[in-house]
């Protein structure tokens, strides 16, 4: 997908849906937020933050008891190793949640997109609404339950110390930090909270009466969604983007990190690194040996709510076998 230029989010604009997915996103991240109410850090005016991106030179950020500025952190392989989704899939299908004739399907959505490279509107729609026919007609209840779970079982010791420690840094500023995914917006919310931070932006799965429909609101936050959905709790939030700051490690949020004054590039891949460099933003790899490999299925395009943990189960079935 990274080898397809006219992908590049830069030229994609936000579409209607878009613009709903990003707002669905950012009215669940504040009622979320304003439910749960985590308790404020009070500012570390003595976090070198700039010791923690190893960069020195320019003017600390973020700027302590700056109600104006926020944090926006962007979750598989940016703030957590691999993708969250693959995390997820792994523990439903641990809990029988897939059946085996829905296992190849998936598996086929997933290598026919990763191979052929193509986003096909008719088959990515098909991808995404049979991904949510797993989790349609359960409980919300019921996979928040099952998401505390899995994050114990299989992403709490994948959280990156380094990308931790700068979200922190915003914390003990006093600024708001929020994560901003493809994935599930109650997966995501799960993380920020055991994270300690102030809540999540994610993909809205419709629900009624606490059940889940089987349909999204919008499209999954991907690329411009995402920027949609900063846009609009930044709106909402009353806070200035020329402020905030925002970090990635994928090109496919060049239109989020474009909307803030301090965007960073988080392990990042080959095209968000040259956008970077080209524009002067600062960089940092927190991954280890002579070539970065991503760890876990990429959410590319945002597949589907599930669909990203279908080469999980896969490997785990062949392994019982």
């Amino acid at each position: 997908m990274a080898a397809l230029g006219w992908l590049t989010p830069r030229r994609r604009s936000a579409s209607a849906r878009s613009v709903l997915a990003g707002e669905a996103s950012a009215e669940a991240a504040r009622k979320t937020a304003l439910a749960e109410a985590p308790q404020v850090t009070e500012p570390d005016l003595d976090t070198d933050f700039d010791a923690l991106l190893d960069m020195g030179g320019e003017a600390a950020f973020p700027v302590a008891g700056d109600d104006l500025a926020a944090a926006f952190f962007d979750l598989d392989n940016t703030v957590m190793q691999g993708a969250a989704i693959f995390h997820f899939g792994r523990g439903l299908y641990k809990r029988e949640f897939f059946r085996r004739r829905e296992l190849a399907r998936f598996a086929w959505q997933q290598a026919w997109f990763r191979l052929a490279g193509v986003e096909d509107p008719e088959h990515m729609q098909d991808a995404r609404d049979s991904a949510l026919s797993i989790v349609k007609g359960h409980k919300v209840s019921e996979l928040m339950a099952i998401g505390e779970e899995i994050y114990d079982e299989y992403m709490a010791e994948r959280i990156w110390p380094g990308t931790r420690a700068l979200a922190q840094a915003h914390l003990d500023a006093g600024q708001k930090v929020w994560l901003v995914t493809a994935a599930p917006v109650e997966t995501a919310t799960i993380i920020a909270r055991r994270l300690g931070l102030t809540g999540a932006l994610g993909t809205v799965a419709e629900s009624v009466d606490g059940i889940y429909t089987g349909r999204l609101v919008g499209e999954p936050l991907h690329g411009p969604a995402k920027a949609e959905a900063v846009r609009a709790l930044a709106s909402a939030e009353g806070l200035d983007l020329e402020r905030c700051a925002a970090y990635s490690d994928s090109h496919n949020d060049i239109p989020m990190l474009s909307l803030v004054g301090h965007p960073y590039a988080i392990n990042p891949d080959t095209k968000l690194r040259k956008h970077a460099r080209t524009h002067d933003w600062r960089l940092r790899d927190y991954r280890t040996g002579r070539k970065a490999v991503k760890v876990g299925v990429p959410a590319a395009a945002g597949v589907g709510a599930i669909a990203g943990g279908a080469a999980a189960a896969i490997a785990l079935h062949r392994r019982r076998r």
